[in-house]
């Protein structure tokens, strides 16, 4: 429930000078920097446009005949993207949200912006402590639509068959696109991508019922697709550590320290959702923008320069003790994913990222490791392009097993030339079996896979076993309609061996369960569908229970993270690691 303030606080409160002696407000400066705005549904201005549209397109096929595009699909109101106006981007990534108020401390001299007509600021010195709570707050009205599909920009043909079958159910659909285009340093960052939405804007809660509609009708597993109708308000009650108010803004503030040291942050929420969910005081690099959530409740949002996001954002990826050379290759890979995440998640929320795990974990300057420090200055502004000069969808996963995959298999859509599966194997050799033979494959113990020579090697990672009774798996697959599971099969694999199909077949039908991730959710999360499934079964010939036996964890698309310190370990620079995992792309710096 949304925060309460005592009456007598309304938004020409909010403008009322503060008596003088608890605060000095000082008009801000004309020429005082400021971080890029992350308030509303945009977060930074838009680029300027370059000279001409061909010239921001470079390298951009044409619309083609029925591309959605060339019929004036929709897109988001105001695009959320990064400014590289000035080089290096600010990134507002969120600490938390959904708090009554927050208690912070500046490192430096602090200036705290109350906005409004006459931007307003309070001046306070490194030390202090300040808590700033909502009152007053009034949640967002939001309307929802159900996304049937994603698709990469490039999958039109993809997009045009999903949205046939849909009208041919009956269903009327719409086309949005989420992303953006920029043209920075001769490259190209595109990471545009098709949403395929039910057209019908309905409020969160008959969307949610729609959704369990589609399941039962047609088995569609699907998301929301969320966006502001009326934006959430609320005041911020700024006090100082004696808890005397000395100041209130409408909806926002700024606070941000003159040397730029930041700011050390009370009981910090982590890990939502999970077990290990707790707080912590942690301190941060960058300013702070505190602003009233979706909720009517209080975000704390860090306002951080993209370089030093990734200091405290690299260790979390990554072993800090593993070898440099890897290091810099999870610099690299790690900023090109900051990159390619922006303006495609959170648009209905006041920032563009998150510090969880649907993002990126990111644990600012209380993460830190010197070494992975070191690794993100040493590749300092670089990602990795293709050949045609465009950035890669730089994704990794834990330990591929052996043999990385192709994108298409995990995520369907079309060949990304990049995201190629490939042998991860040290030595390479005619003696070794491969993943045509999957349980030949699964049983070689001396293979020389990178991920399993690594000295970060996990054994029961590379290869593992999972054992489930019938009775667990009947539970899993009750919502599926099939009845009591008596066989089930994993098929459609691909060049790593992983399954994209799953078959089952009960006592009242058989169904399919499609896509990498949505049969390893099936189980409770397996390690990967690189894996071989088969009965067990009592003295009376029933089957007793399942075992799962396969190999890598995640799902095994571009750099291997485990056979990447393996290579490191074996003499292999970053810039060759990066090479082989990503089918020749190479490394540039793009500020």
């Amino acid at each position: 429930m949304a925060a309460r303030a005592p009456r007598g606080y309304g938004r020409p409160a909010v403008l009322k000078a503060v008596p003088a002696l608890l605060l000095l407000l000082l008009a801000s400066c004309a020429g005082s920097p400021q971080p890029a705005p992350s308030g509303g549904a945009s977060t930074a201005p838009a680029a300027p446009a370059p000279p001409s549209s061909k010239a921001m397109d470079a390298g951009v096929p044409p619309p083609l005949p029925g591309d959605p595009l060339s019929q004036g699909l929709s897109a988001p109101v105001e695009v959320k993207r990064l400014d590289f106006r000035g080089g290096e981007p600010q990134v507002p990534i969120r600490l938390m949200e959904g708090r009554p108020g927050v208690t912070f401390s500046p490192r430096g001299r602090m200036r705290l912006r109350f906005g409004g007509p006459d931007d307003k600021v309070l001046e306070a010195p490194a030390g202090s402590v300040w808590k700033v709570r909502v009152t007053q707050g009034e949640p967002a009205v939001l309307t929802a639509r159900v996304q049937l599909g994603e698709f990469r920009f490039s999958d039109k043909a993809g997009l045009a068959e999903e949205q046939q079958q849909w009208q041919a159910r009956g269903l009327s659909t719409r086309v949005q696109v989420l992303g953006s285009l920029y043209g920075i340093a001769g490259k190209v960052i595109d990471n545009r991508r098709y949403l395929l939405l039910l057209d019908e804007a309905l409020s969160p809660k008959d969307a949610a019922a729609r959704q369990a509609e589609l399941l039962r009708q047609f088995g569609a597993r699907t998301t929301l697709f969320e966006e502001v109708r009326t934006p959430a308000h609320g005041i911020l009650e700024v006090r100082d550590a004696a808890g005397s108010v000395v100041g209130l803004a409408q909806d926002t503030l700024m606070a941000e320290t003159l040397d730029a040291s930041g700011f050390d942050v009370r009981q910090v929420e982590y890990h939502v959702g999970y077990e290990n969910h707790g707080f912590e005081d942690r301190s941060y690099r960058g300013a702070l923008q505190l602003i009233v959530d979706r909720s009517g409740m209080l975000a704390v949002v860090n306002v951080v320069k993209l370089e030093d996001l990734l200091k405290g954002l690299v260790p979390s990826e990554i072993y800090a003790r593993a070898h440099m050379e890897a290091l810099k290759a999870q610099a690299v890979t790690a900023r090109g994913e900051v990159l390619a995440k922006v303006g495609t998640k959170h648009l209905a929320d006041p920032y563009l990222l998150c510090s969880e795990q649907h993002c990126a974990v990111y644990q600012g300057r209380s993460g830190e490791a010197a070494s992975t420090t070191a690794a993100v200055e040493a590749t300092r502004g670089e990602a990795l392009f293709s050949k045609d000069g465009r950035l890669v969808d730089s994704v990794y996963s834990a330990v591929c097993g052996g043999h990385t995959e192709n994108n298409e298999v995990v995520w369907g859509g079309p060949p990304d030339p990049s995201l190629r599966g490939q042998p991860d194997l040290l030595q390479p050799s005619s003696q070794w079996p491969t993943p045509a033979n999957l349980e030949a494959f699964l049983a070689a113990a001396e293979l020389p896979a990178a991920c399993q020579l690594s000295s970060f090697a996990r054994p029961n990672k590379f290869r593992w076993e999972k054992h489930f009774t019938a009775a667990q798996v009947n539970a899993f697959t009750e919502s599926l309609g099939v009845g009591p599971v008596q066989a089930m099969k994993l098929s459609e694999r691909g060049v790593s061996g992983r399954a994209r199909v799953l078959t089952i077949s009960g006592e009242q039908g058989a169904t399919q369960i499609r896509g990498e991730l949505n049969i390893r959710k099936l189980f409770g999360m397996l390690n990967s569908s690189m894996a071989l499934v088969e009965p067990t079964r009592d003295a009376e010939g029933r089957v007793a229970g399942w075992v799962f036996r396969g190999g890598g964890w995640g799902h095994g698309v571009g750099m291997c993270q485990t056979g990447a310190i393996g290579r490191a370990e074996a003499g292999q620079r970053y810039r060759e690691i990066l090479r082989h995992y990503y089918n020749g792309a190479e490394v540039a710096p793009i500020y």
